[in-house]
């Protein structure tokens, strides 16, 4: 509380020119920012460096003698005797001493009436003081970071963004349950109208090469829709065994015999070596009864005898399909056996050739026909050569790939490649057998074994 007077004030000096706020000008610090520029803080340290004598205090240290304040301001209150600091009780320029300066009266805009924030320096002699009586700057000036004014949010423009947001996501809405609804109308329509159109063609988005449905329909095995068809080439967990696509008779290679992808599709490569093989665990083919086997194969060479499917015993084998030299030139041969002793005069072939016969895929069909007792040979779907005989050996031995049994020994290694190997115990058309060119079995007969079909 006043009583209405203004309460005394004593005029202050106005602030020094230079760096203003009431310091004295002095040149800058090598530092910069206010900082002498004196013996740096330790590497990674932080905080002003350490008192040196003659440099600045460290804060909350005393100023040494003879050292200004800290950070290139004149101390107040430090040290007695440091320059910039008060005079002692009774010393010459003291407060109360003879020609000292009156104390400052109480600042009306320091609470509770404390010293002015602005004093002449002691340390700077009055005749570099400012000329006295100049009224003090009411209020006084702002300091050097004027406190920031937070912006008050426009509350209406956001209150009209958040209606027209939930404006937006409501025709959204509504849009998508149009959509939805549309689209089963749509459904129904097509299944209506739908499935009177299979005979002849296919539906829409079907396969036109087998003429599937690219929706789920009935089969004619009353099945709802065909199962994804699995064209692993091996065994799952062990890549030695070739896979049997039509029951489970594997084919264990040897250590030189590998499968290998090419063209979408897998086939077995050999070396033409004893190690390069691969055969089956028990007999897959009954060579008392009718039979087609089939294989495409690729050699790397047309010379010597190299066989690419037989099946036979420890003696001999029972049949073999493969090349060989016949009247001296290469051809592709189908042999069979018809006596158990392997002997060359119980041995009937027949043989057929294609335009190349090295380096080129062929596909190979074997066929037996116990009802008339007779072997024919196919090249690439095509009848090659056929021929009576008195009947096929009756071997229990596997199926082999890339080698064949003769005279108690392995023999004829092939030397190249082979996929769509497949067996029936069946006497496969001529028809049938020229849908085989492509890879695939026979549509109408299931085989008793099939391997790398593509």
């Amino acid at each position: 509380m006043t009583d209405g007077t203004n309460p005394p004030s004593t005029p202050q000096p106005q602030p020094a020119p230079g760096n203003g706020y009431g310091f004295p000008p002095v040149p800058p610090a090598p530092g910069g920012y206010g900082y002498p520029g004196g013996p740096q803080a330790p590497a990674g340290a932080f905080g002003p460096p350490p008192a040196v004598p003659g440099g600045p205090a460290a804060p909350g240290q005393p100023a040494a003698p003879g050292q200004p304040g800290g950070y290139g301001f004149p101390q107040q209150g430090g040290a007695p005797g440091a320059p910039g600091a008060p005079a002692a009780p009774g010393a010459p320029g003291a407060p109360g001493a003879p020609g000292a300066p009156a104390a400052p009266g109480p600042n009306p805009y320091q609470p509770g009436g404390g010293p002015a924030p602005f004093q002449q320096n002691p340390a700077v002699p009055p005749a570099q003081w400012p000329p006295a009586g100049l009224p003090v700057q009411d209020p006084p000036g702002p300091g050097p970071f004027p406190p920031l004014q937070a912006e008050q949010p426009d509350w209406e423009a956001m209150a009209d963004r958040s209606a027209s947001e939930r404006r937006k996501k409501k025709l959204w809405m509504i849009g998508g349950g149009v959509t939805v609804l549309a689209l089963l109308a749509g459904g129904g329509t097509f299944l209506l109208m739908g499935g009177d159109n299979d005979e002849g063609g296919t539906n829409a988005g079907g396969d036109p090469s087998t003429g599937a449905s690219a929706s789920p329909s009935p089969s004619p095995s009353g099945s709802k829709s065909k199962a994804p068809v699995d064209n692993t080439p091996t065994v799952k967990d062990d890549p030695t065994q070739i896979r049997d696509r039509a029951g489970k008779a594997p084919l264990k290679m040897g250590p030189d015999a590998g499968v290998f992808p090419i063209d979408k599709r897998f086939e077995i490569r050999t070396k033409g070596n004893e190690n390069s093989y691969a055969e089956s665990e028990k007999r897959i083919v009954d060579t008392s009864k009718s039979f087609t086997v089939s294989a495409r194969v690729w050699s790397r060479s047309a010379k010597g005898r190299q066989m690419a499917v037989s099946q036979g015993n420890e003696k001999s084998f029972s049949f073999e399909l493969g090349l060989d030299q016949v009247n001296g030139k290469p051809a592709w041969v189908f042999r069979v056996q018809t006596g158990d002793q392997g002997a060359e005069s119980t041995v009937v072939t027949v043989s057929g050739e294609s335009a190349k016969m090295e380096k080129t895929f062929a596909q190979l069909t074997a066929t037996y026909d116990a009802e008339r007792k007779q072997i024919a040979l196919y090249v690439n779907g095509k009848k090659a050569a056929e021929n009576a005989v008195a009947g096929v050996f009756q071997a229990q031995g596997p199926l082999q790939l890339a080698r064949s049994r003769h005279e108690d020994k392995w023999t004829a290694a092939w030397s190249g490649a082979m996929d769509s190997v497949q067996t029936y115990d069946a006497l496969l058309s001529p028809a049938q057998i020229d849908t085989l060119k492509a890879g695939r079995v026979d549509a109408k007969t299931k085989p008793t074994g099939a391997w790398l079909l593509h």
